[in-house]
């Protein structure tokens, strides 16, 4: 009896898993998206684009220069705002405001200023009036600088802000007006 024994020589790439890229359905693909934020909160979805109404403001209501109509509030609403504390200069006073675990934000609101009054919002469509915004401890909004740092309640929060027409020197006219003010939330 006589017993042969060899080896064949097979090239590895035989031998091994076979590339199911080329077989279709065996093979897909993941897209992965999201969005890395420095901020210690998100803005809500429904303060992102808000409307406010004055609605229709009686001409005897801004008779004089400088006066206003009836503040009406909006909100701005933070979302999961996490333990990071915060540390703010406040612009207007020169103080440094901290805290090991508050986060902290202010508000940068941006807008046509009227020509008479910068610090009111120009409106467009009528003359005479413009808008000043006063935030939740009645400090105007200056147009275009971050506003006082405000602490945040971890998890959720509001930030209150007021608007109201008021009487500028030109002529007052009638009729309908609009304006659009964008804003931004700063962390330090």
């Amino acid at each position: 009896m006589l017993l042969v024994a060899g080896t064949v020589g097979l090239p590895s790439v035989a031998c091994a898993d076979p590339d199911n890229w080329k077989v279709e359905g065996e093979h897909g693909e993941l897209h992965v998206y999201g969005e890395f934020v420095e901020g210690a909160c998100r803005l809500d979805m429904a303060s992102q684009n808000q409307e406010i109404t004055l609605g229709r403001i009686p001409a005897q209501v801004l008779s004089k220069v400088g006066s206003r109509s009836e503040a009406i509030a909006f909100v701005l609403r933070l979302r999961d705002c996490v333990h990071v504390g915060g540390n703010m200069l406040d612009q207007r006073t020169g103080n440094h405001l901290w805290d090991r675990y508050q986060p902290m934000v202010s508000v940068t609101f941006v807008a046509p200023a009227d020509a008479d009054t910068p610090e009111l919002v120009k409106v467009e469509g009528i003359t005479g009036m413009g808008l000043r915004m006063t935030d939740s401890a009645g400090r105007n909004v200056r147009l275009g600088q971050r506003g006082a740092p405000q602490f945040v309640t971890p998890g959720n929060d509001a930030l209150i802000y007021r608007v109201q027409a008021e009487r500028t020197a030109q002529a007052l006219m009638s009729g309908e007006w609009r304006a659009t003010v964008g804003f931004e939330l700063n962390y330090d």
